[in-house]
Parts: C-alpha cells; structure tokens; sequence
C-alpha cells in the first residue's frame, strides 16, 4: 500500500498548480482531484494526471472557434451549468474561446470580424466545436449567419481547423431538426466537413465533461480518443444507459412500471414498458448524470428518451408500449 501510494504524482501535479489559479480560488486540493477525476473520465491510466495537469495549467491556451448552428442552445446551456470547472475558468483559464455567438461580447460585424481573425491567426491549430444541425435543403437558407448560410461556413472554416467536435445530436447527426419528414434536411457535421476528424459526442443536451474530456485527451495524448464507428469517444459511449442504471436490479427482479404514478413508478421500478430507450441508448448519463446534483431523467422517475442514439432519439414514439422482453 506505501508502494501504492508513494508513485502517486502528486508532486508533479504541485508544480503545475500555478499562483494565479490559487488567486482564482481553485486550490491545489481541489486540482488535484479535478485532475484524477478527469483522468479517469476519459479512461486513462493514473499515470497520466501529472500529463494532464500539465496541459491544464498550460498558459498557452488552444484556440477554440465555437459555432451555433441550427439549433437550441440547449448544449451550451448544459455548459453555462458545469462546476468542475465553471465555464469562467474553462474559457479564461484552460481555453482560448475566440468565437461563440452566445458568450462573446461583441455582435454583428464585430463578431464576424473576430471569426476570420482566429481563423486567419490561427488556420491549422485550432479546435472547431459546432452546436447545431445543418440544413442542406433550398441552397442551406433555413441558417443564416452574417449573409452566410451554415453550410457556407463550414465548409470554409471546417477544412482549416485542426479537429472538429460535433457537440449534442443535433450537430452528431441531425437530431430533432431531422425527424421525419426533415423539412430543412438537416444533417450532422460529418456529412459537410469530411477534410478532418469530426468527432461526435450526442446528446440532447451533450455533457460538457464529455467535452471537456474530449478537448483534454487530444492536447494530452495528441492523437484523438479512440472512437466506435459513428465517430464517439468510447470513453463515454461504449456502454448503454441500460448497463449501469440505477434502476437495473429492479430489471433483473423483472420488478417494472406499467403505467406512470402506478405503485411500482413510485417505488423506483425499471421503466422499460414505459416506453424507455435505455438498453438500446450508448451513452454516460446513467454515470456521469448532469447538474452536479446526481440528477438524470431515469432517476427522475422518465425514461429514457434515447436522444443520444441516432435512429433511436426523435425518431421512434417517446412512449410505446411493448409487449414483453
């Protein structure tokens, strides 16, 4: 156990936990286990801390260029609700967000003006995060930006960045905006920029540590997170809702709600005859949760919606019923 413990970077992490952060309130403590936390989230090995940490503290911060496309906001809203860390501190201290819409200051021609800057300065290095499906139907008009259709954009922005993140489903794959009959012909990211790396991260909205993670394991490791075949990081996608549900015991004792507010609703019964998308769902929510309060729909007592899951969020009924197992 002494071995154990004596081999744990602690010490290396110290050294990265600069004075400015102590000024901002985030004590070495609580850096320390943001940074093993965040390790652990992505799937690396406890070896790796010292390596992040380093990339955290770094004062040289990757520039990132955030666009809002056909969307709700609703993922940058989940953003605006983090706390390990709050959004102040992942954009003013781990990240260079040169452009988003919602949280820059300047509008009209000043944020487009920001916009070529970045890029201009910075062709070749910096991450691309798009929120938001594109439309592809009459010429792309359904989303404009500054006279630009969102389609426009990215194809002039996408080919000059070094990764590209599609963050909620609605940029993964089309999400709400795509249900039938998809009257703007909305698609994801990956179907417009195929010149770089488009990695998906679905959800309605998408986790912001997923985000996080994502970001940090490619300024980490440089090299991209090993992804499934729809583009997902498997460190938060390699596992359905269904397999660490809170609620799966009451699945195995074939313990289940048949109707909301029915007893066994009330009791915390598994939620699969009300219609819940969980075991066919691959997504973190079940683990990771949202609001840093424990809190996630299933535990709520509402099924799963499967909105992480192409062909199975915004597609089939959100309740059907089913028959048997």
């Amino acid at each position: 156990m002494k071995k154990r413990f004596a081999t744990t970077p602690d010490s290396e992490i110290a050294q990265y936990h600069s004075s400015e952060m102590e000024a901002r309130g985030i004590h070495r403590r609580e850096f320390l286990k943001f940074c093993t936390a965040i390790t652990a989230a992505m799937g690396l090995p406890f070896t790796a801390v010292a390596q992040v940490a380093k990339v955290i503290s770094n004062p040289q911060r990757p520039p990132v260029i955030w666009l809002h496309l056909q969307e709700c906001t609703g993922c940058t809203e989940s953003l605006l609700r983090a706390t390990h860390p709050k959004v102040e501190d992942l954009i003013l201290d781990m990240i260079s967000l040169d452009y988003s819409e919602t949280l820059m200051a300047a509008a009209g021609h000043q944020a487009e003006s920001a916009l070529q800057a970045s890029v201009n300065q910075n062709t070749g290095k910096f991450i691309l995060v798009v929120e938001g499906s594109i439309p592809t139907k009459n010429n792309g008009l359904y989303c404009q930006i500054g006279g630009r259709t969102a389609q426009e954009i990215v194809e002039d922005i996408g080919p000059k960045a070094l990764a590209a993140i599609a963050i909620g489903s609605c940029a993964s794959w089309g999400g709400v905006q795509s249900a039938s009959p998809n009257p703007t012909g909305a698609v994801g990211l990956n179907k417009i920029l195929t010149e770089i790396p488009v990695i998906a991260l679905p959800g309605c909205p998408a986790s912001p540590y997923n985000l996080l993670s994502t970001i940090l394991y490619y300024l980490t490791l440089k090299k991209l997170p090993e992804l499934d075949d729809q583009g997902r990081p498997l460190f938060a996608y390699e596992h359905t809702i269904h397999e660490y549900c809170e609620r799966r015991l009451q699945f195995e004792a074939g313990n289940f709600a048949e109707q909301f507010g029915d007893e066994g609703h009330l009791a915390g019964h598994c939620l699969y005859f009300l219609g819940c998308k969980g075991p066919e769902t691959h997504a973190n929510c079940s683990t990771i949760r949202y609001g840093d309060t424990g809190s996630w729909p299933v535990g709520g007592g509402h099924p799963c919606f499967g909105c992480a899951e192409e062909g199975v969020g915004f597609t089939k009924p959100a309740f059907e019923e089913v028959e048997d197992i």
